[in-house]
This record gives C-alpha cells, sequence and structure tokens, in this order.
C-alpha cells in the first residue's frame, strides 16, 4: 500500500470514530478515559496538534466543535451526566499508572 492510500483509510477511519462518537452521546467521556484512556476532548487535541504540524491556524474550542459536532459547552449541558462516585474513583486510580 502506498503512503497516499494508507493517510486515506487513516483518515477515514478517524472520521468514522469522530461520527460514531457523535452518534453515541450516551457515551460519557469519563467511561472513555476510564476504559480506553482518551476520550473526545482527547481526540481534539490530536486533531489539533495534527492542524498545527500542517501549519493549519486553529484553536481547542475549533478542535472541540469537529469532535463534538457543536460547541463544546452546548455538547456539555445537552449530553453530559454528572459522574457517579464509582466512575471518578476509577479515574482517579487510573492517574498513578
Amino acid at each position: 500500500m502506498d503512503a497516499n492510500t494508507q493517510t486515506e483509510i487513516e483518515a477515514a477511519a478517524f472520521r468514522q470514530l469522530v461520527a460514531h462518537l457523535q452518534e453515541h452521546t450516551e457515551v460519557q467521556n469519563i467511561d472513555l478515559m476510564n476504559l480506553a484512556d482518551f476520550c473526545r476532548n482527547c481526540m481534539a487535541k490530536w486533531y489539533l496538534a495534527a492542524a498545527e504540524a500542517k501549519g493549519v491556524a486553529m484553536d481547542y474550542d475549533a478542535a472541540r466543535e469537529y469532535v463534538y459536532d457543536m460547541p463544546y459547552g452546548d455538547w456539555k449541558e445537552q449530553f453530559q451526566k454528572t459522574a457517579t462516585a464509582e466512575q471518578l474513583a476509577l479515574f482517579a486510580s487510573k492517574k498513578g499508572t
């Protein structure tokens, strides 16, 4: 596989992952962090870093809006639930690892 084709496939897979997370708003960021050690905000940071590496002007809010498909504050208001004590304890226990 040539490098251009690989990049196109990787980009398509990333877009599908973003679309999947946009569709599944019931999946909370803390659950993603606890299970996979990344969340939507991490993806926005990776997206921003990739844009900056290519010389594309972007800020963190724009990157999060791409990942969330809306302003982050709107997503939090509509979909984010308060983390349970169990979720927070698991998150805290993983910080030291």
